[in-house]
């Protein structure tokens, strides 16, 4: 956790972005590291946990971070969760909460409380649109020979 704290704190003196710091652990080692770059990138995705993620599967020249735990300064907002399950992450630990990241200008709870709600009553309106033409390239990724699943 102290290197988080220390990556996170480094960025956002730098100016990269907000005091978000994480890193990938593996039997006891870092493998991956990363700290908010949104700022830095202009990438909405940039977050600490996001950047960590790519940089281990990146060293670890694999998708799957099965039986590694992530280290975080903040706790994980939506889509780093997201990113965290699709890594297969064991574990989680972070520092502050959503509602201290909140008092400081990171507000998630909207995120989580919109994700709650049925898709027709979220603010940002989904619509399906070209379903028989998505799902003949689903169904044709589908019949690959050889396809890696993930």
């Amino acid at each position: 956790m102290e290197r988080a704290v220390e990556l996170g704190g480094n960025g956002m003196r730098k100016g990269d972005g907000g005091p978000f710091g994480a890193v990938v652990v593996r039997d006891g080692e870092i493998i991956g590291e990363g700290w908010n770059r949104v700022l830095a990138t202009n990438d909405p995705t940039a977050h600490g946990e996001v950047v960590a993620i790519r940089d281990a599967c990146g060293k670890a020249a694999d998708f799957s971070l099965e039986g590694c735990e992530i280290y975080t300064t903040g706790q994980p907002c939506p889509m780093c969760l997201g990113a965290i399950h699709w890594a297969r992450i064991s574990a989680i630990y972070y520092g502050f909460s959503i509602g201290d990241a909140a008092e400081i200008g990171f507000d998630d709870r909207e995120f989580f409380k919109q994700f709650s709600l049925p898709a027709s009553e979220r603010a940002i309106p989904e619509q399906q649109l070209g379903r028989d033409l998505a799902l003949a390239l689903a169904r044709e990724y589908s019949e690959l020979p050889g396809r890696t699943g993930y």
